[in-house]
């Protein structure tokens, strides 16, 4: 069986684009089928994309190739647990911000190549592990600034419209529906029942 070349590609939300991770796969030629790709967080390997990679796609002797280190994960660890993971599989990464392991390697200077290699994704891996450290310590420090100007976050609370109190009493004596209840104070289902205490 032939030795096939897949592409991951990752961004950390839904509302990201992946087009210069895709336009530099484009360049080498990549095919859409074999470009996998997720919308998800780097903080962990739990990802559906990179799962079904990793179960079903890549066999010993395939290639897989990523726009920079930090698209596998943020986490040192974990970048260093899936580098293993290739070599002991078999599988070869190429990474295009480290160029080293784009170029083929002449025979017998693997040690060579492996050493390069291993210096530049420990650098790497560091940087990585850093930025989300640092992005979130930055999350963390920008919310507690605005919870101290006053700024709330999540969903406003509800609020009990004017006719709130006469509905409540018409509603409880059986005189009108929930159902009635709700269109005459405007309200959803489980905004009303919620207010309602039920």
């Amino acid at each position: 069986m032939d030795n096939r070349t897949f592409y991951y590609a990752r961004v950390s939300s839904k509302e990201q684009n992946l087009d210069r991770q895709l336009a530099a796969f484009a360049a080498l030629g990549a095919s859409e089928r074999d470009i996998i790709t997720d919308k998800e967080s780097g903080k962990d390997l739990d990802r559906k994309g990179y799962t079904a990679l990793k179960a079903a796609l890549l066999r010993r002797g395939d290639t897989l190739v990523i726009k920079s280190l930090d698209r596998l994960s943020r986490n040192k660890a974990d970048i260093k647990n899936e580098l293993q993971y290739f070599k002991d599989n078999g599988i070869r990464l190429k990474v295009l911000d480290l160029p080293t392991t784009m170029m083929d390697c002449p025979a017998g200077q693997e040690w060579v190549w492996d050493m390069v290699n291993n210096i530049l994704i420990e650098v790497l891996g560091t940087i990585a592990q850093q930025e989300r450290e640092t992005t979130h310590s930055r999350q963390t420090e920008g919310i507690a600034a605005a919870k101290a100007k006053g700024v709330t976050f999540g969903r406003p609370k509800a609020e009990k419209p004017d006719n709130w109190k006469e509905v409540m009493e018409l509603w409880q004596s059986g005189q009108i529906t929930a159902k009635k209840a709700m269109e005459m104070t405007g309200m959803k289902r489980t905004t009303f029942y919620k207010l309602a205490g039920i």
